[in-house]
């Protein structure tokens, strides 16, 4: 009955990077990413398989096609409750819509661990393992206030964003930023609504190179006389680039950003991104995992931090640029530990 729930199980799976239960008898935990392209759910993966592999447990990963593909995730979870999956990690491609699903795996006595980005409500989840997503946002602002302040020179800013669903990481990264920065924020659940006149325009990247790059071209049509980005990661932050070096602008911005990723610290220490907040991934999917394996063989659930929503795994700001009262790592530091 096993092998034939395991094949059938397999007829039914459109998703990248799914995989098929072994049937080692091992008990079963998924890894349920935003996609499986971005260098940061590649990583938190790796750290998934190396922590599956210590605790015993048979790890299927799955990914959405892109940013925002909630469809592929809710299919996911459906094939980790036909496995009969102990728990599964999540990094949500839309918060609330991706519930009901997250209902439907406690039912089958599923743990539910979001990794990196809540979801809404965040009880939803049994514990949520992530950066604090504004205090990221908010060390680049303080960063990018502190370089600003010291030349001299007034802002003209760009805020590449995500996507348009508010999701809860995207919107608290721009908003830990503009609270860095000393600007006033609008709607504290929504992006766009501050009216601060150093602020040139949002616009969205899906989180890719290609959308970073583009969206840098469509702010600098309406404005050319940007010189400070905010990007929501750092492959925003490489194709934001790419459009202002193409504009023959690069030299008058400043570009900061969020991930620590090993390419991103290599762009700091290049002098393509002024200042990045690291996150630790590998860190979030090791906890998760271990929850899941205590979990699986006691029944402990485990809690988010007392009085907050989530257990913060960290968050460090990387710069070659230090400014007086932020404090900071080189990126020399950054590539002995990035995304540790």
């Amino acid at each position: 009955m096993r092998r034939l729930l395991t094949v059938a199980c397999c007829l039914i799976l459109p998703l990248a990077g799914a995989a098929c239960s072994r049937g080692t008898g091992e008990p079963v935990v998924g890894l349920i990413t935003k996609t499986d392209t971005n260098p940061f759910f590649v990583t938190m993966k790796k750290g998934a398989e190396r922590a599956a592999r210590a605790q015993g447990l048979d790890l299927q990963t799955f990914a959405g096609k892109q940013d925002g593909d909630n469809e592929a995730q809710v299919q996911a979870i459906e094939n980790l409750i036909s496995y009969g999956a102990k728990g599964f990690l999540l990094t949500p491609n839309d918060s609330k819509a991706i519930v009901p699903s997250l209902d439907r795996a406690h039912r089958a006595k599923m743990l539910v661990i979001a990794l990196d980005t809540p979801v809404d409500p965040p009880n939803a989840a049994d514990v949520t393992f992530a950066t604090d997503n504004y205090q990221a946002g908010k060390l680049i602002g303080q960063w990018a206030l502190a370089r600003f302040t010291e030349t001299g020179t007034t802002a003209r800013i760009a805020m590449l964003d995500l996507n348009p669903n508010q999701v809860s990481v995207d919107v608290k990264r721009d908003q830990g930023f503009l609270d860095g920065f000393g600007i006033a924020v609008g709607d504290p659940n929504r992006i766009g609504d501050e009216s601060d006149p150093r602020i040139a325009g949002h616009d969205v990247t899906d989180g890719n190179e290609e959308g970073g790059r583009t969206a840098m071209e469509n702010l600098l049509q309406k404005d050319p006389g940007i010189n400070l980005v905010y990007t929501i990661n750092e492959p925003a932050a490489a194709g934001a680039y790419q459009a202002l070096k193409a504009a023959g602008k690069e030299q008058g911005v400043t570009i900061v950003s969020i991930d620590g990723g090993c390419p991103g610290v290599d762009n700091v220490a290049n002098g393509v991104i002024g200042a990045t907040s690291m996150q630790f991934p590998i860190r979030m999917a090791q906890l998760g995992v271990e929850a899941i394996a205590r979990y699986a063989e006691d029944g402990t659930v485990p809690q988010n931090t007392a009085g907050k929503d989530f257990v913060d795994t960290g968050v460090q700001l990387i710069t070659d640029d230090p400014q007086a009262g932020v404090e900071a790592k080189d990126s020399a530091w950054g590539r002995q530990n990035c995304w540790g």
